[in-house]
C-alpha cells in the first residue's frame, strides 16, 4: 500500500472527486498559482485549469459567500481558508448563510459545500494564526465538523465530505501535513459521524479528535508501561458525534 503524506492524502481527495464530478472546484487564497499555502494543491491548476482552481482575493467574507451561492446553484465548492483564524471574518456567511439555508428555504435549497484548511496552532505563528475553531463551528446546527489525524483518514473523509449535499467543515492540523501513512490505490470513502478507536482498553477512556490523538496515544503507552489499560478513541467526526461508540467505550471503563 503506498505511503503518502497528509497534503498529498488531501490533494488526491480533491482531485480524484473532481475528475469524477464536473462540478467540484476549489477556490481561496493562493491555491492555483502558487500551488497552496500549504502546497495542498500543488499541481492542481495544471491539470484543472483556472477555472476550477480559482485564486481568490484576500476577503474570505467575499469568497466563502461565493462559495455558497454557487453550491446553492448546483455546484460544489471546496473553500480553502488560508487559516481557520480568517475564518472568522467569514463567520456571517458560514453561520447565518450556509448552516441556515436548507432550513430557512424549506429544503429548496441545499449547500454541498466543504470549507476547509489550517486549524489550531502551529510553530511559531502568534495568535492570529494559533486558533483552534473545533468546538465553535460544532455548536452549530446546520454544519457537519470533521478533523482527520491520519493521511488515511484525511483523503476518506474529504471525498465524503465533497460528496455530502450539506455543508461541512474540515479542519486540518498544520503540523500534520507532513505526517505520512499508508492510503490504498483503490477509492474508498471514510464515513462521517464514525468514531475509531485507535486503541484498547479496559481501565480508562482518552477521547481525542485531530493532531492530539498522537499525543493521547503516546499517553497511553506511558500509562500502560505502568499497568493502566487506556483505551483512546478518535472521534473524527465532531458533528455529528459517534454516540454508540462513544457511549460504549465510556461504559466499558467506568
Amino acid at each position: 500500500m503506498p505511503v503518502i503524506t497528509m497534503r498529498e492524502a488531501l490533494r488526491q481527495a480533491m482531485s480524484e472527486e473532481m475528475r469524477r464530478d464536473p462540478n467540484v472546484f476549489l477556490l481561496g487564497e493562493e491555491v492555483a498559482q502558487y500551488d497552496g499555502a500549504y502546497k495542498v494543491s500543488q499541481g492542481m491548476l495544471q491539470e484543472f485549469g483556472a477555472g476550477r482552481v480559482v485564486d481568490t482575493p484576500i476577503s474570505e467574507n467575499g469568497f466563502a459567500g461565493l462559495g455558497i451561492g454557487a453550491a446553492m446553484m448546483g455546484m460544489r465548492p471546496i473553500v480553502e481558508f488560508m487559516t481557520w483564524n480568517f475564518s472568522l471574518v467569514a463567520y456571517d456567511q458560514i453561520i447565518n448563510n450556509a448552516a441556515r439555508i436548507y432550513q430557512m428555504s424549506a429544503g429548496q435549497y441545499k449547500v454541498p459545500i466543504v470549507f476547509r484548511g489550517a486549524n489550531g496552532y502551529a510553530e511559531n505563528l502568534a495568535s492570529q494564526h494559533s486558533t483552534a475553531v473545533d468546538s465553535l463551528y460544532a455548536h452549530f446546527p446546520g454544519l457537519k465538523v470533521l478533523s482527520p489525524c491520519t493521511p488515511y483518514d484525511a483523503k476518506g473523509l474529504l471525498k465524503s465530505a465533497i460528496r455530502d449535499d450539506n455543508p461541512v467543515i474540515f479542519l486540518e492540523s498544520e503540523m500534520l501535513y507532513g505526517m505520512k501513512g499508508e492510503v490504498p490505490s483503490e477509492e474508498y470513502l471514510v464515513p462521517m459521524g464514525v468514531a475509531d478507536l485507535e486503541r484498547d482498553g479496559d481501565a480508562l477512556t482518552i477521547i481525542s479528535w485531530g493532531k492530539q490523538v498522537h499525543t493521547c496515544l503516546k499517553a497511553a503507552e506511558l500509562l500502560a508501561a505502568e499497568g493502566i489499560s487506556a483505551q483512546v478513541l478518535d472521534l473524527r467526526s465532531l458533528r455529528p458525534l459517534d454516540h454508540d461508540l462513544l457511549f460504549a467505550c465510556i461504559a466499558r471503563t467506568h
